[in-house]
């Protein structure tokens, strides 16, 4: 059995990483921070059949490099009183109180209330944290789910909140799953909703045209300035993997 391995090529200085998978079509993206290079290909399509690919998109691809270089970002996350996190839009600071307890966090008035023990690392703070935005943005999204997926007509089989580097949200048509973004707890709550109303809407139109935009502006007009919104958002600093 041939096996075919994954490859690396220069086009126009930048460097391309090629993923070779059981896949029909060639897909190229660009990603955060920096705006990385990946291309996933079918296995029977050469380097060189890449490269063209690539020469063909690559207004785009140094597009979307250059937004990435110049996407606002969050200074590194130390976990420390005093510290900004955000919380459905609105800024909190971090306050940090020792406690030999369980750990848990408690949202007081303008504030984030992160109870430790006075030995747990910048690390498991951060864990924390990403734990509790999970459960509370999980109760948000099960229930703005509830609402749309009436509102539209459509039923999902399930949906999960996952953290994604490049994407607020995704719909497997097929499968009738939502993935949603874990950094989408730091955002208003009308961005989560522009995003959860995106992905069901999927499941009438595959494609963004002009039927997929006369849906959103059926059941969400003002989708657009959402959009703005999360276009707009502060990259999280991301130093671990949660």
């Amino acid at each position: 059995m041939n096996t075919v391995k994954n490859s690396l090529i220069q086009v126009s200085d930048i460097e391309i990483n090629i993923e070779r998978k059981d896949i029909k079509n060639l897909h190229i993206g660009v990603y955060p921070p920096n705006g990385r290079v990946r291309v996933a290909s079918p296995l029977n399509i050469d380097d060189e059949a890449v490269r063209l690919a690539v020469i063909s998109r690559l207004s785009w691809i140094k597009r979307q490099i250059k937004n990435f270089q110049e996407q606002r970002r969050e200074s590194k996350r130390e976990m420390v009183s005093g510290e900004s996190h955000y919380f459905l839009g609105k800024r909190y600071l971090l306050d940090v109180i020792y406690d030999s307890r369980k750990h848990f966090i408690v949202l007081k008035h303008s504030k984030i209330e992160l109870h430790i023990n006075p030995n747990t690392s910048t690390e498991n703070r951060y864990k924390l944290l990403q734990e509790w935005y999970r459960k509370e943005l999980n109760k948000i999204v099960s229930k703005l789910m509830d609402k749309w997926e009436k509102k539209i007509g459509v039923k999902l089989n399930n949906w999960q909140i996952k953290k994604m580097r490049t994407k607020w949200g995704s719909c497997n048509i097929e499968k009738k799953s939502v993935l949603i973004n874990l950094h989408l707890a730091r955002v208003p709550i009308e961005c989560i909703e522009y995003i959860i109303v995106h992905e069901l809407v999927h499941l009438l139109q595959r494609y963004h045209n002009d039927e997929f935009k006369m849906y959103m502006d059926k059941f969400l007009p003002e989708w657009k300035k959402c959009r703005d919104v999360l276009n707009q958002s502060y990259l999280p600093y991301e130093e671990w993997v949660i």
